[in-house]
Parts: structure tokens; C-alpha cells; sequence
């Protein structure tokens, strides 16, 4: 059946920071005003979306949302429509006031929105929230459950499940600094270690530390956008360093500390997210120099140290001379999986009673169980054995990934095989010539776009070849080389 008029949406005016909300705020008032009366058909989401000019996905989304909430209803092989029986009929109208009501919340900033609906959505595909992330298939499942097992038994007998040490346990403190100074030259003891759900969580905690009426934070130019929400959300202004070839632009750094208060910088100097450059030891150690200088907090985000191919990897910041102001967090998360949730911040002791004491506020102590697990695991040596297999399947993952490349690509593409980590980042501007790109299949291909926050044709994007098998890497390439012709 044909429809009589094919239905306008307007969003220019609609409230909202996003496409996502204007288009979710424009439909429920439509619906509200009844214009779109109970029973109304709704375009199909490929319609609207190219109507609108957005991408499909955000449609759907949106539908879902709306159907979740009882506005609308979905009929197989007919299609969406209006329910006829809304969220607010029957209320009285005091109670509608009370639905309506936006003063009960603070409004967030658009990047906010921007990464809570990304991680909404992300548990609905594998391989399409992959940009660097591990492979949980390769998680040793059964290791894991017999030690859960005897460690859960131990400590129900010995009564250690109540409430313990907000710093974490002093089991796992005392495994984690025995790592950092064996393994990454840190002078390093268990009372300057704190336990936290993640380093996302140590960069929130470490920014509530810092006091932001002493000063901006100092990002790169392309970060990592979680970390910069956590910074605006805690009242800081976020400065942008540039980047070149070599990383960090200590240069451009110096005019920032000339120009401007500056409380800390936040750094990926491993691998730096999202371009994998390695930040060389001249580089570290004028950064050090600066940092004492002008006293400023240095966040150092290691968040893949384990996984570097081919050479040693270089000596974290926290370890070098007049490392002082150095903040050191990283992640067990790349070990074994992001759904362990486990992370720690390294630093001086009262930074760390302070972190235990923000932690107090929020979360009280950290999963005992998992703790202690991971600390067996460590003391036992597992934990080292696991990192050695997969190091070297993620390298064979990588090197496929870049054969693969240039035998679809060939020169039309470049990048720099990074010494480590778990993704690529490829220089795509020869085949963009400018053009915005929408239709990138999912995030095994993050734009620049994403990460300067800039509305710019893109000309590099991140792979992440991680989480994906040798098939899963061939078939990504081959629909990014679709969607680039």
C-alpha cells in the first residue's frame, strides 16, 4: 500500500546536543502534539535516515529506544508505528508535570552522550566496537574457573569476603608492584599502588585528585576522548599539544606552559592512542624536565604495556629520572579481557591515600574475589605465560593485518607497522580526496574525526586488529575497501 505524503522531520530546532537526542526529542514531541497520532507508520529506518542525512544506525537506535519506552511499536514484516497506548495516557496532570520534569538532572556535555551511547550499543557486535581491544576468546576460561574456584573457597573459610582495604587487596598491591618494578624498572612498593575497575576509572579518580583552579590539562591533539570527559567533567579546561612524526611536540608543549596555568598533562607514551606512535627517550625525559620546572602532575597512560613486538619496549616515564610528579596507570584489562575490570594507579603515597579516598565516595573497595584471583595468577606465574602466547598471536594478527592491507589497498594506502599494540594506524587521505564518510562499517575503522572532536573530511583511521581472527581481519579490509571506493 502506498502512503498518501511521505512524513517530514525538521531536527534543526529539536533540543539536543546530538543527532541521537534531537531525533529522539523530535519524535516524542511529534507524538505528544499528536501529530503522529496512535497508529501512525513510521518511515522505514533506511528512509528516514537518508532523509535526515544521518546515519542508520542512529535511526535504529532511536527506535529502539522509543519502543522501550512505550511510544513506539515494531510489527514483524510491517513495520514501526506510534502505540496506541502511550507512556502518559491516564495520568493525572500533576503526575504528567512530574514525567516531564528536566529539572531532577544536570545536563551532560555532548561527548558524554556521544561515548554512553556508544557503549550501549557496543555489546551488540563483536568485531564492530573494535579498535584496539583484546580477544576475550583467547582468555584461559578454564584456568580462570578452577582458580575462582579454590580462591573462593579459601576465602569463605577464612571469613576475608567482608569489607576490606579501599586501596584494593594488599594480595594483588603487593603483585602489581612487584610487576612494575621487575618488569618496567619502577621503584615501586605496595603502598603506592591503588586498585581501581579500569584505568578509565584511575583517570576519573586521578582528575577528582587534581585541583582544577590551579589549571588546565595539557591532551594530544588526537587523545583519547574518554579521558578528556572525565577531565571536563571534573571543571577542566582541556588544552590540545600538537603532534608530529615523533609524538608529543615538546616545543608546542613549552608555548602551552608559557601561555597557560597548567595543573597536568595526560599521556599515552607507549603507544600513543589513537596514531600507535612510540614517544622516543629525549622526548620523556624533556617532558620530566618541564614537569619539575613549571610543577605540573603527569598522567601516564600505559594501557598496553605487555604487548610490544620485536624490540624491548622503552622504559615507562615513572621509572626515569625526576619522575616525581608522574602518575602511572595501566590496565589488566588487554591481559585477559575488559570484563574483569581490574586496573591500578601507581604513584607517591599520598596521591594514593587520596585516590583511596575518593574511592570511599563511589565504590567502597574493588572486587576481593578477582583481586586475589589475579594475584594468584600473577604469583604463580600464569599470568606471564598467558601475556608470552598471546604477544605473539597478536603479532602474527598485526603482520596479517598489514599484509592485507597493501594487498587491497596497495599504494593507495599508508602507515607505519607499529612496534606494538593491537591496531594500525593507516593514512587513508589519498582515497578520501575529501569527502565525508558515513557508511565506514562500524568502528574496526575509527575516523580522525572521532578523536579531534572536528568536522573534517577524515584522512586516517585507527584498525584495530585485536579482537578479530585472521578471517574477521580479511573480511573488515575488504568492506572498508568497499565503502572507500
Amino acid at each position: 500500500m502506498l502512503r498518501p505524503w511521505e512524513m517530514q522531520l525538521w531536527l534543526k530546532n529539536s533540543s539536543g546536543k546530538t543527532l541521537h537526542s534531537k531525533l529522539l526529542n523530535t519524535l516524542t514531541a511529534d507524538i505528544k502534539a499528536n501529530r503522529l497520532p496512535p497508529g501512525t507508520m513510521l518511515p522505514g529506518s533506511r528512509s528516514l535516515a537518508e532523509q535526515l542525512g544521518v546515519n542508520r544506525k542512529t535511526v535504529q537506535q532511536v527506535y529502539e529506544e522509543l519502543e522501550a519506552q512505550g511510544w513506539l511499536i515494531t510489527r514483524p514484516r510491517s513495520g514501526t508505528f506510534v502505540s496506541k497506548t502511550l507512556p502518559e495516557q491516564g495520568l493525572s496532570p500533576s503526575d504528567r508535570q512530574l514525567v516531564n520534569s528536566t529539572d531532577r538532572t544536570r545536563s551532560t556535555s555532548e561527548l558524554v552522550e556521544i561515548l554512553y551511547r556508544d557503549a550501549l550499543c557496543s555489546h551488540n557486535a563483536i568485531a564492530a566496537t573494535n579498535d584496539g581491544t583484546p580477544d576475550s576468546r583467547l582468555i584461559p576460561y578454564q584456568l580462570l574457573a578452577r582458580t575462582y574456584r579454590r580462591v573462593c573457597i579459601d576465602l569463605s573459610r577464612n571469613s576475608r569476603l567482608g569489607y576490606g582495604d579501599p586501596k584494593g587487596s594488599a594480595e594483588l598491591r603487593k603483585s602489581i608492584a612487584k610487576m612494575l618494578s621487575v618488569d618496567r624498572f619502577m621503584n615501586c612498593s605496595a603502598e603506592q599502588v591503588c586498585i581501581v575497575r579500569g584505568s578509565q576509572m584511575g583517570i576519573y579518580i586521578a582528575s577528582r585528585i587534581l585541583d582544577p583552579g590551579k589549571g588546565a590539562i595539557v591532551m594530544e591533539d588526537l587523545c583519547y576522548l574518554p579521558a578528556q570527559a572525565a577531565f571536563e567533567s571534573n571543571g577542566f579546561k582541556v588544552l590540545k599539544c600538537r603532534l608530529d612524526e615523533q609524538g608529543l611536540d615538546i616545543e608546542h608543549l613549552r608555548a602551552l606552559l608559557a601561555e597557560h596555568s597548567v595543573a597536568a598533562i595526560y599521556v599515552t607514551p607507549h603507544h600513543q592512542y589513537p596514531t600507535t606512535i612510540c614517544l622516543p627517550m629525549d622526548r620523556r625525559l624533556a617532558l620530566l624536565e618541564l614537569s619539575k620546572a613549571h610543577k605540573f602532575a603527569v598522567l601516564e597512560d600505559d594501557y598496553d604495556h605487555e604487548f610490544h613486538y620485536g624490540t624491548n619496549p622503552v622504559p615507562p616515564l615513572a621509572s626515569l629520572p625526576k619522575s616525581e610528579n608522574v602518575v602511572h596507570i595501566g590496565s589488566m584489562s588487554k591481559v585477559f579481557a575488559p570484563g574483569l575490570r581490574l586496573g591500578y594507579i601507581a604513584a607517591d603515597t599520598r596521591f594514593i591515600e587520596r585516590a583511596a579516598q575518593e574511592i570511599i565516595l563511589i565504590d567502597r573497595q574493588g572486587n576481593t574475589v578477582t583481586e586475589q584471583v589475579l594475584s594468584t595468577l600473577m604469583e604463580s606465574g600464569e599470568v606471564r605465560r598467558h601475556i608470552r602466547k598471546t604477544r605473539k598471536e597478536y603479532e602474527a594478527r598485526r603482520n596479517f593485518a598489514a599484509e592485507e592491507f597493501i594487498r587491497v589497498f596497495g599504494d593507495k594506502v599508508s602507515f607505519t607497522l607499529p612496534t606494538g599494540g593491537m591496531a594500525i594506524w593507516v593514512d587513508i587521505s589519498r582515497l578520501t580526496r575529501g569527502r565525508k564518510l558515513e557508511s565506514l562499517p562500524g568502528k574496526d575503522s575509527t575516523l580522525s574525526t572521532v578523536y579531534t572532536g572536528s568536522q573534517v573530511a577524515p584522512t586516517h583511521l585507527r584498525f584495530g586488529f585485536g579482537a578479530l581472527s585472521k578471517a574477521e581481519i580479511a573480511q573488515s579490509i575488504e568492506l572498508l575497501a568497499v565503502a572507500l571506493a
